[in-house]
């Protein structure tokens, strides 16, 4: 049997956690960056009335963004993996190492949000 079997799971998990929220941030991204290919199929589907769709550049810009910080997550969450995995290993008592990296993605992801709230609220009054 492993020796610290239950801190290596729960690294493990935590480190699954992390990818899975990288490809939920990806998938959002290429939903963001394709979203009028969407609406051209649902303009197809209401019998050819035809939906406008222009470009959006901060549409795709915020899309791109997510899917590179989701690429970032994912880099970031496989150093944090192998990191803790050599301090459950290690025989020394190491103090906790909280990085500030968390905090920055989380931050990263909330300016994000922040953005497209504001650009669907402004999109919506427009067309108001």
């Amino acid at each position: 049997m492993l020796a610290h079997f239950t801190d290596h799971a729960a690294n493990e998990r935590t480190f699954l956690a992390w990818i899975r929220t990288a490809l939920a941030v990806m998938a959002f991204g290429f939903l963001v960056e394709r979203f009028d290919l969407f609406l051209q199929v649902a303009a197809a589907s209401l019998g050819g009335h035809a939906i406008s769709v222009r470009r959006q550049l901060f549409g795709d810009l915020i899309g791109l963004l997510l899917l590179v910080l989701g690429g970032v997550m994912m880099v970031v969450a496989t150093l944090r993996y192998r990191r803790n995995r050599a301090l459950i290993d290690s025989p020394d008592l190491q103090a906790g190492q909280h990085g500030r990296g968390d905090l920055v993605l989380v931050g990263l992801l909330l300016l994000l949000g922040g953005a497209l709230f504001l650009y669907l609220v402004v999109h919506v009054l427009m067309s108001v």
